[in-house]
């Protein structure tokens, strides 16, 4: 089976994709909490089933975009993304929030989430936001090499810092 983008079908999201969406959030979770345990949720046993939930109940959403990536009927790919108000706290304008981007380990490297990304720029662009922010965990090197070559740049650095009980317990 080749690997090659241009064989591979972008679309929307639909409710009968969410077993599969279950499937990559939770592969998603668990990279991101090895790479760092304390800072990324724990993923229990069954997190599939809440990325299910998750990302099924965002498609009703109008401000949010779902999108997959379907190769030869199969999904190897996904992309969520919200549009989002001007939020004082964090000191931005309206704009968009890429959350989620995930490509099955044998789709990778042939341009599968460069599509994905720049198909839900499009789209949120389409819902009226002026920029796309995003995050990209310290240790996903390749996600961060991809976002900068599609033209995303740091504008803030999250810090974490554990509070431990006074009392050492």
């Amino acid at each position: 089976m080749s690997g090659a983008a241009s064989e591979v079908l972008i679309r929307p999201a639909r409710a009968g994709d969410a077993p599969a969406l279950g499937r990559m959030g939770g592969r998603l979770v668990r990279m991101h909490h090895a790479l760092d345990t304390r800072r990324f949720m724990l993923p229990g046993e069954d997190v599939e089933s809440g990325y299910q939930w998750w990302l099924n109940r965002e498609l009703a959403r109008s401000r949010a975009v779902v999108l997959v990536a379907e190769r030869e009927g199969e999904l190897v790919g996904y992309a969520y993304g919200t549009a989002e108000s001007r939020d004082w706290n964090a000191l931005r304008d309206a704009h968009g929030e890429l959350h989620d981007l995930w490509v099955e380990e044998a789709a990778r490297g042939a341009g599968v989430g460069a599509r994905l990304a720049e198909e839900l720029v499009r789209r949120l662009r389409a819902l009226g936001v002026p920029r796309v922010m995003l995050m990209a965990a310290v240790g996903n090197e390749s996600a961060r090499r991809l976002f900068a070559r599609l033209g995303w740049r740091p504008t803030m650095v999250e810090m974490t810092r554990e509070v431990e009980p006074p009392d050492g317990t």
